[in-house]
């Protein structure tokens, strides 16, 4: 079957440029288009996605307030936001809101089609650059308290999760443990349990708002 997708952008070109290259891949569609955040939540209901690429400045509705909406739903679709780069404290809110990730507008086409199916596929889309950007709007917070729940973890998954902090995938993690990638594909999957969220994108967000990671300190 094929992966049906919204794309949502105020503006025309970046719609037309997106839909050129995701329908010149096998097994995916372009469902609906949008070009304000209002109207994105229309077509999406009326479509039912699998994902909605949704950029995050637009007028009526932004982006972050459609995308909360879509990801109320039951069984909503994955949101992966877009974004330019000049927008962090948004990129931090929709990462806490349960998006995807981000993918940057710049970004070569092979990479939004690879993003797709990474998305699509259960995992989570963390540009290295952006990631970079919203750690960076953790600094000069003040120190959290440790929630209980990271007792939880074992010694080898919350090292998981400090790398999982720093945007790498599983197999750099692999890489770095000496491990095999289905390992460390476990280990992910009992972080997200015992930590009761939804993918690596929130496991981001709950590493630093805790602590077990600070901007600018070394991973370990």
């Amino acid at each position: 079957m094929s992966i049906r997708i919204v794309i949502a952008d105020d503006q025309a070109m970046v719609r037309v440029g997106l839909k050129l290259v995701v329908e010149s891949e096998p097994g995916m569609e372009v469902v609906g288009e949008a070009a304000d955040g209002l109207e994105a939540v229309t077509v999406a209901r009326r479509t039912r996605p699998d994902i909605v690429l949704m950029d995050i400045s637009m007028p009526r509705m932004d982006g972050l307030t459609a995308a909360r909406k879509l990801l109320d739903w039951p069984d909503p679709p994955k949101v992966v936001m877009l974004t330019t780069f000049d927008t962090d404290e948004n990129l931090y809110a929709a990462l806490r809101a349960g998006t995807s990730g981000f993918l940057l507008k710049v970004s070569p086409p092979e990479q939004l089609v690879e993003a797709i199916r990474v998305v699509v596929g259960g995992d989570a889309l963390l540009d290295p650059a952006v990631t970079t950007r919203v750690i960076a709007s953790f600094a000069g917070r003040h120190d959290p308290a440790p929630p209980p729940q990271l007792a939880d973890l074992t010694p080898r998954e919350l090292e998981v999760l400090r790398f999982l902090a720093r945007g790498l995938t599983n197999a750099e993690i692999a890489a770095q443990l000496f491990v095999g990638e289905a390992t460390v594909k476990t280990h992910v999957a009992r972080v997200l349990m015992k930590l009761h969220l939804r993918d690596r994108a929130q496991a981001v967000v709950f590493a630093y708002e805790s602590g077990v990671v600070r901007p600018g300190a070394a991973v370990g």
